[in-house]
């Protein structure tokens, strides 16, 4: 193996040698553009030719990318080996190039570089399933055969695989038919196809990298055939109710070609076909009898045929021949009738049951009326009617394989009775096994099965239920749509069935299961389901019930019809939205009305209802309404609330004005004295009043007691330093009783006892007003209190109301006469009876004051109050009726 590679390499270097004289190039590369297999490894030499400028220590590979040193192989100083392995698919260049910078090399660049084209590919595989086919055109069979094969392997643009066909015919004859991959089939021209005689027949797979020969097919001609379908009649016979006869005629004459048939045939409708045994057909035949048929059944019945040939594998089967369909001819029924019952409640007491029936599963014929037969029994009384129900249906009816339901009668029951129904079907041969059915009182129904489920399932809806703890000869499950009916009967030890009915998507079902125990009907149980569910095709309609409220709405809707409902309804979803703002809230879907709650006054919503089922949801319409800005009597109640704070506001100012009237009317009506009632103008000192009772305007529970002048020094001497203050005082006040005061003065001096009517004379002061002042024009028993004459003057007035002008005037010019009657240490008394009232609250200080009287000198008659004879006539005046001293700071005792 050494020598065989290194004997490689010289012969590579002298390639490289001669391939470089004659080229002007310094480096060239062997071999010259190879095709190189996917996988392999590449061997390349480069040689230096014709320079020194460079050594083999100088040269360097690049495929994609420059090739690691760890891969050359320096054979001399002029020649550099690489061994590379082929990878990718994708053609490319391999260079060789040099790295020395010398000024010669940087010059003649090109010459210092060579590269060659690598072409990859595979080599040709092996090609299988080899087969060849000739089919009939008219009566002969084709010239033309037609091969294909699998062709194994993968082939690249760069070296692709050709294919050629070749056919021996017997006598060395060769056809052959050439194609350039990836095409895997070809036809050949034989001029004349050679019926029974021999044919070999292969294919050639080559490229640059190789060539393979697929295996040889060595068959007879014929097995290369394929034929057309006979021509196929069918016929039936009245005598023979389950057969057909078949008969056909071969495609091509029996010179040619001997062919054996294959029969297949299916009831009308149905997709399951029935084949008869090769065994039966394996010589050549042109008729042949089905039987053990179903009477009044169409079948579709089909032949083909091939090659006679004890090889199976010889030949080809033709294509089936059209259908063809026949009725077998009619029979006896062979099964009964299938009798079932509608129930439903007609009145107290009372079933409305109707009577439907179903063809027999082999009626063997159309059905052209029942007979059916009553027995009602009540109280041991049996009563029996028997009718004849004809059936109006087409002979196409017949055809179908769903079977025609015909309702036979319908009668009222009592809840008492029970009932026992015969059925028969009669067709065109005769009568058919009688059915016999048994409906219970209503009390003594037998008892229902129990936990009934159902469930959808592999496109199949499955039905389970728990027995009764009775023997049950059979179920019935029955199922009710859009008003169509159907049942089903299953054996009486089972507890679970699928329905076998055509059933809808989107639709519900009322799925019942009865158990029947011998012939009588037991009580039913009740379940619902779809078949598929989908999302519902309409939302519910929402309304309001009455009007909105301020905060509060009543939503109302109907339920979805059930043939748009597709679905159970899990649940509704409601939706109200004001503004930019959407709630929902989440009810059952039993539930059919809700009453909004925390809504805003005066707000317009818009509110939708959203119905969901396992599948999806819709939206129903929108509905939009606006809650109320006052509530239903809100307005009234603030009317009325409003009138009666307005009826209370007046009735209490009318009850304030009623009890403080003689306030208001002596505040905005004051009362005015006729002057012509005063007494002013005939009262004076020389003109003495009569003596007169004690007034109401008196000060009272004050009592005039008389005090010595020098008892009165002896109390009062402490008092002398504010005597002057005193005198002032009233001075400025012209002798003035004061505002609210009682002048005593109208009434000679006299002393005032307590008394009862003391308070009411206080009152009376409060609202009287008097007025008092005394001039003194002469001096009083020998005193001369001035030099000037003057005219003495008492001026009183006893009206409610202040002195006029011309009597204050007057008082005024008169004031310098009264001053001499002041004492400067004035002698005063103290109501005894008041003691108590010292320490009063009830005193006012300013009352006290604005009380004080003036007392006036005392005149000649008046001897009880003649001053002392020490006493001057101008240190004499009359003590304040009032015992409070400001100067003294409270009340001085007795």
């Amino acid at each position: 193996m050494v020598s065989a590679a290194v004997l490689h390499l010289w012969v590579l270097a002298w390639l490289a040698s001669v391939l470089a004289a004659e080229d002007d190039y310094h480096l060239v590369i062997a071999p010259q553009s190879p095709v190189v297999q996917i996988g392999s490894n590449l061997t390349a030499i480069c040689m230096i030719n014709n320079t020194t400028e460079v050594t083999a220590d100088d040269l360097y590979w690049k495929l994609s990318e420059i090739i690691p040193k760890e891969h050359y192989i320096k054979i001399n100083s002029s020649a550099l080996n690489v061994t590379v392995t082929i990878r990718s698919e994708k053609s490319e260049w391999l260079f060789c190039s040099c790295k020395t910078e010398s000024h010669y090399v940087v010059l003649n660049r090109g010459k210092f570089t060579h590269g060659i084209w690598l072409r990859k590919g595979y080599r040709p595989e092996k090609p299988k399933n080899l087969s060849c086919i000739a089919v009939q055109e008219s009566e002969i069979i084709s010239s033309n055969i037609k091969c294909q094969w699998e062709a194994v392997g993968h082939q690249t643009e760069a070296v692709p695989t050709n294919y050629t066909l070749f056919i021996r015919q017997t006598g060395d004859k060769i056809y052959t038919a050439s194609i350039l991959g990836p095409v895997n089939k070809t036809t050949v021209d034989l001029n004349l196809f050679p019926h029974h005689m021999e044919l070999e027949i292969w294919v050639v797979a080559q490229n640059e990298l190789g060539k393979e020969e697929s295996e040889h097919l060595i068959k007879l001609a014929n097995c290369f055939v394929k034929t057309k379908p006979p021509s196929v009649a069918v016929i039936s016979e009245a005598v023979f109710p389950t057969s057909l006869v078949m008969s056909w005629n071969s495609s091509i004459d029996k010179s040619y070609l001997e062919t054996i048939y294959e029969i297949r045939f299916c009831p009308l409708g149905s997709q399951k076909w029935f084949y008869v045994p090769l065994a039966d057909t394996s010589r050549y035949i042109q008729s042949f009898r089905l039987q053990n048929l179903q009477p009044d059944t169409v079948y579709v019945t089909q032949v083909r045929c091939k090659y006679n040939n004890n090889n199976k594998h010889c030949g080809y089967w033709s294509d089936w021949s059209s259908n063809v369909t026949e009725r077998t001819p009619e029979d006896l029924p062979k099964s009964k009738p299938d009798v079932w019952i509608i129930t439903s409640e007609e009145g107290l007491n009372k079933r409305q049951i109707e009577f439907i029936c179903k063809d027999p599963e082999f009626s063997n014929g159309r059905i052209r009326r029942f007979n059916i037969t009553i027995e009602k029994q009540k109280d041991s009384i049996r009563n029996g009617t028997w009718e004849i129900i004809p059936v109006n249906r087409s002979l196409t009816d017949g055809s179908s394989s769903k079977k025609q339901i015909t309702p036979l009668k319908t009668i009222t029951l009592d809840d008492e009775e029970s009932v026992t129904v015969y059925v028969t079907a009669i067709n065109s041969v005769g009568a058919s096994p009688q059915a016999k059915l048994i409906i219970s009182r209503k009390t003594r129904e037998p008892p229902a099965v129990e936990k009934t489920e159902v469930q959808s399932h592999n496109g199949q809806l499955f039905l389970s239920w728990k027995p009764p703890n009775r023997t049950v000869s059979e179920y019935v499950v029955e199922w009710v749509s859009d008003g169509e009916r159907n049942w089903q009967r299953e054996n009486g030890k089972t507890n679970y069935t699928a329905i076998k009915g055509d059933l809808k998507q989107f639709v519900q079902y009322r799925i019942s299961v009865y158990p029947i125990y011998g012939k009588l009907v037991g009580k039913p149980v009740l379940e619902r389901a779809y078949f598929e569910q989908g999302v519902p095709s309409q939302g519910p309609i929402v309304n309001l019930s009455g009007d909105p409220g301020c905060y509060t709405a009543k939503l109302e809707w109907d339920e979805i019809p059930l043939i748009k409902r597709r679905g159970f309804i899990t649940n509704y979803t409601i939706y109200y939205r004001s503004g930019t703002e959407t709630r929902g809230i989440t009810v059952p879907a039993n539930t059919t009305s809700y009453t909004l709650t925390s809504l805003s006054r005066n707000t317009k919503y818009d509110i939708w209802i959203k119905a969901s089922t396992i599948r999806g949801s819709v939206n129903g319409s929108n509905h939009s309404f606006t809650t109320l800005k006052y509530a239903p009597g809100e307005i009234e109640g603030i009317v009325v609330g409003v009138s009666l704070g307005f009826l209370f506001v007046v009735l209490m100012t009318m009850l304030l004005c009623f009890c403080k009237k003689d306030v208001i009317k002596d505040n905005f009506w004051p009362q005015i004295p006729n002057p012509g009632d005063s007494t002013i103008g005939n009262w004076s000192p020389d003109y003495p009043l009569k003596a007169e009772a004690p007034r109401e305007n008196c000060l009272s529970g004050i009592s005039v007691l008389n005090v010595d002048v020098c008892d009165a020094k002896c109390v009062f001497e402490e008092d002398k330093a504010s005597l002057p203050l005193k005198k002032d005082k009233y001075l400025s006040e012209e002798h003035s009783s004061g505002i609210g005061g009682s002048s005593c003065m109208s009434s000679p001096r006299q002393s005032v006892s307590d008394s009862d009517e003391g308070g009411d004379m206080a009152d009376t002061t409060a609202s009287t007003i008097q007025y008092s002042s005394v001039v003194a024009s002469s001096g009083y028993k020998g005193q001369n209190p001035s030099s000037l004459p003057q005219q003495s003057i008492f001026s009183r007035s006893e009206s409610t109301q202040p002195l006029l002008d011309c009597e204050e005037n007057h008082d005024t010019m008169l004031q310098e006469g009264s001053r001499q009657c002041f004492l400067r240490q004035p002698c005063f008394t103290r109501n005894a009876g008041n003691e108590n009232a010292t320490n009063s609250n009830d005193f006012n200080p300013l009352e006290m004051e604005q009380q004080e009287v003036l007392d006036f000198c005392p005149l000649e008659e008046d001897t009880e109050h003649t001053a002392p004879a020490d006493c001057q006539s101008d240190d004499w005046i009359p003590a304040p009726v009032s015992s409070y001293m400001p100067q003294l700071g409270g009340y001085r005792p007795q």
